[in-house]
């Protein structure tokens, strides 16, 4: 909004209509810091499924290694498969996570655009698309090939 449609008010405007305007405006600033929360929030399950994945990928790959360089029998595979198993529980992992965030945000943005239809709010700023949540589908993709070229032995690290 333009300065004309919304004047400059502080508390020491006074009055019944500055303390309103000011809490709405705290209270908006609220729903962007919550917004900012779950954000944060994706990114520590992004953290830890990325972990996960990365381990996982790692152990599965270094007994791949020592199995063909002989070092290991070809038959030890349960070190393949629990770093398989990380990586398919990473993977999980962020897909719940993915789900949870898209659920809390979808009810944020419903209560804040009650709130604003009830003049409770300003909400002159929008919620941005979440990079968080591109990232974590970007891991998603890349945690899926992961898992189908550790089951079916495809891919450019074979």
């Amino acid at each position: 909004m333009t300065e004309d449609l919304m004047p400059h008010v502080t508390y020491a405007s006074g009055g019944d209509a500055a303390k309103t305007d000011l809490a709405a405006r705290r209270t908006g600033m609220a729903f962007q810091r919550t917004r900012m929360a779950a954000d944060r929030t994706l990114m520590a399950v992004i953290r830890t499924s990325l972990s996960m994945i990365g381990f996982g990928f790692t152990i599965f790959q270094f007994f791949q290694k020592l199995a063909q360089a002989n070092v290991l029998r070809e038959g030890n595979g349960t070190a393949k498969s629990f770093g398989l198993s990380l990586v398919v529980l990473g993977v999980i992992l962020l897909v719940l996570g993915m789900v949870y965030h898209v659920h809390f945000m979808l009810q944020l943005r419903a209560i804040r655009d009650e709130m604003r239809k009830d003049g409770l709010i300003h909400a002159e700023t929008g919620f941005p698309v979440s990079l968080t949540l591109i990232i974590a589908v970007l891991l998603f993709l890349i945690g899926l090939l992961a898992v189908l070229g550790m089951m079916y032995d495809v891919g450019p690290l074979r």
